[in-house]
């Protein structure tokens, strides 16, 4: 997997830590100098000195044989040029783009650039939907929104603990995808006996969350 990344220098140096983890080759794209010899002694990515939303530039980080472009420069309208020229001009498989601006994410979507997104929107999400006080934590969403996974954390009151899977009348459209128990994580049945120190990792639509919390831990979450 080859990857180029446009972005400033510690977003850029954090995001080849990652994907050189998992041994991608990496090429970033930065307009600062100074950034580039950082990066450059830091990591063993391509670094590439130039305005990534330049043809010429792209063309140079080898754009043309990539798998996918990284836009997430610290201006949306570079974002977009760079993405536009990746899909249009060297064909790119992927393209994700970041927005600064949460305004702009259905904007780029509407522009075809379809793995857009807001990192204000998703903290904002998650900061709203995150409820410690009934044991919920780490509400993901999913397919823009349209799924959500949590994690729900069981206490020996809660209204599934000592119950069978059966007994369970969980909500349409919603389910316990796995019982984390210990170190163990158990795939439940039917026969699977809950208990009051499991944790659960639910899958539901986001209109059906609060009443698939309220059988669980026995609270709403709205």
């Amino acid at each position: 997997m080859h990857i180029i990344i446009v972005a400033e220098r510690k977003l850029a140096y954090f995001l080849c830590r990652t994907f050189q983890a998992k041994k991608y080759d990496v090429t970033v794209i930065n307009r600062n100098r100074e950034d580039c010899s950082w990066l450059a002694r830091r990591t063993s990515a391509t670094i590439v000195f130039g305005d990534g939303s330049s043809p010429q530039v792209l063309q140079d980080a080898g754009a043309e044989t990539v798998d996918a472009v990284l836009a997430a420069a610290p201006r949306d309208e570079d974002n977009l040029v760079i993405c536009q020229l990746a899909e249009m001009k060297f064909h790119v498989p992927r393209i994700i783009s970041l927005v600064n601006d949460p305004d702009n994410e259905q904007v780029f979507r509407q522009l075809g650039i379809a793995d857009t997104f807001s990192i204000t929107l998703l903290l904002s999400s998650l900061i709203e939907q995150r409820v410690d006080s009934v044991g919920i934590s780490n509400l993901i969403p999913v397919a823009e929104g349209k799924i959500t996974v949590t994690e729900v954390r069981l206490t020996d009151k809660s209204p599934a603990a000592g119950k069978a899977m059966s007994e369970i009348q969980m909500p349409e459209n919603s389910l316990v995808a796995c019982v984390l128990r210990e170190d163990q994580a158990i795939v439940p049945r039917g026969t699977t006996v809950i208990s009051g120190s499991d944790r659960l990792i639910v899958i539901s639509v986001p209109q059906n969350h609060s009443a698939a919390m309220r059988i669980l831990t026995g609270e709403p979450v709205e």
